[in-house]
């Protein structure tokens, strides 16, 4: 089924599953309306992208949401918690380990690793960083499903082509550099920076035409 799934698709699952978890307690179903007004899309959208996971609402009454949790989480591959390595351990990686929402989304973070001697040993969030070195083995121990870079731009590049030659398949770039990879291993980029000089773009251009 993921196969089949477009990426933009991908994209905004996420978003309704999270949609699902602000919705009444006391609620059975969900309208598609409902859930574009909290994702903030249009409801033929969401009718389009569920009918992607096998839900189908019934007109009239909405989808179930138990079960639309479920197959959309199944969509995503969340049926089981996904191990994740951070590899930086400076104020980006320790702010990202304690990050509360990893949990409740089907994360676990299960090791911190950097190459600053004075960083390892530390204690963060309960787990102890490891030095890079082991990074091999903590993946193949840990079975970790995605390694997150968090290091500085120049040394993320090697990061990333170790991580894929322990066999890692997904991984989230927070350094500020474009990773080579092979097709078949997956990277998102999140560069702060640049999206602020994007919102930038925009607050003058309104100011311009203001």
């Amino acid at each position: 089924m993921k196969s089949s799934l477009p990426e933009a698709t991908v994209g905004r699952l996420p978003l309704y599953l999270r949609a699902l978890g602000i919705v009444s307690a006391t609620q059975v179903t969900v309208s598609s309306d409902q859930l574009a007004d909290l994702a903030g899309v249009k409801s033929a959208q969401v009718r389009k992208d569920l009918s992607y996971t096998g839900s189908h609402g019934v007109r009239g009454v909405g989808y179930d949401i138990a079960e639309l949790r479920s197959q959309i989480a199944v969509a995503l591959g969340l049926q089981a918690e996904c191990a994740i390595a951070i590899v930086g351990a400076g104020n980006l990686g320790s702010a990202l380990a304690n990050y509360p929402g990893f949990g409740g989304s089907g994360f676990k973070v299960v090791a911190i690793l950097d190459i600053d001697r004075a960083k390892v040993g530390q204690d963060i969030h309960g787990i102890t960083v490891q030095d890079l070195a082991e990074l091999e083995p903590v993946v193949d121990t840990l079975e970790v499903g995605i390694v997150v870079i968090a290091t500085p731009a120049d040394a993320a590049q090697e990061v990333a082509d170790r991580a894929v030659k322990a066999g890692v398949r997904s991984i989230l770039n927070f350094a500020p550099t474009v990773l080579k990879r092979p097709d078949d291993v997956h990277v998102r980029r999140v560069d702060l920076s640049t999206e602020l000089q994007i919102l930038s773009f925009h607050l003058h251009d309104l100011h311009a035409t203001a």
